[in-house]
C-alpha cells in the first residue's frame, strides 16, 4: 500500500510541475541555434503565451517564484538584461490576476485580443528598456517581428495547452 501512495504522490508532484518543466525545457531548446526561424521571437513568444496561458487557466501551476526563475533562464538565453523578463513576466502574470475572472469566461478571439494587448505592452516595455539600458535608441524591426511573432503562434500553442491543461497536466486526474 505504501508504494501505490509514493507513486500517487510521485504523479501528483509530476502533473503540479509539468507546466514549469516544460516551459523550461521548450526554452532550452529554442536556444540551440538554427532550430527555427525567428529563434528568438519564438523563444520570448513561446515564453509570454505560457505564461499567459496558465496565468489565465491555472495560476497555481506557475507561482510567481517560479515566473521569475524563467524570465532569468530566458534573459541568460537571449542575452537579455539580467532581470529584464523576470520584471515583465511578473507584471504580465499580476494583470492577469486581475483580469482573470473576467477573461476566463470569453470565447478564444478574445482571450487572444487580450493576448494580443499584453504583447504589444511587454514588447514596448521590453523596446523601451533595452533603449535605456544602451543609452540609444534601438531598431524598432526586431521587436515588432518578435510582438508579430508572439501574437501569431498563440493559437498554436493553445492547442497544445489546452490539451495539457485537460490531460497530463490536469491535477484533478490524480
Amino acid at each position: 500500500m505504501e508504494g501505490v501512495e509514493f507513486w500517487r504522490g510521485l504523479d501528483r508532484v509530476a502533473r503540479h510541475a509539468l507546466p514549469a518543466v516544460s516551459i523550461a525545457i521548450v526554452m532550452i531548446l529554442l536556444a540551440i541555434p538554427g532550430l527555427v526561424p525567428l529563434q528568438a521571437g519564438v523563444r520570448v513568444g513561446f515564453v509570454m503565451a505560457s505564461v499567459y496561458f496558465w496565468s489565465l487557466y491555472r495560476p497555481a501551476a506557475l507561482p510567481a517564484p517560479l515566473v521569475a526563475v524563467l524570465g532569468v533562464l530566458l534573459d541568460l538565453l537571449g542575452a537579455s538584461p539580467l532581470g529584464l523578463w523576470a520584471v515583465l513576466l511578473l507584471l504580465e502574470q499580476a494583470a492577469m490576476a486581475t483580469i482573470r475572472r473576467a477573461l476566463v469566461r470569453r470565447g478564444f478571439l478574445m482571450v487572444w485580443l487580450v493576448f494580443a494587448g499584453f504583447v504589444a505592452v511587454l514588447t514596448a516595455a521590453e523596446y523601451a528598456a533595452r533603449a535605456v539600458l544602451d543609452l540609444a535608441m534601438l531598431p524598432p524591426a526586431p521587436i515588432l517581428a518578435q510582438g508579430i511573432v508572439t501574437i501569431l503562434i498563440y493559437p498554436l500553442l493553445a492547442v497544445a495547452l489546452i490539451r495539457a491543461h485537460r490531460g497530463a497536466a490536469a491535477p484533478e486526474q490524480a
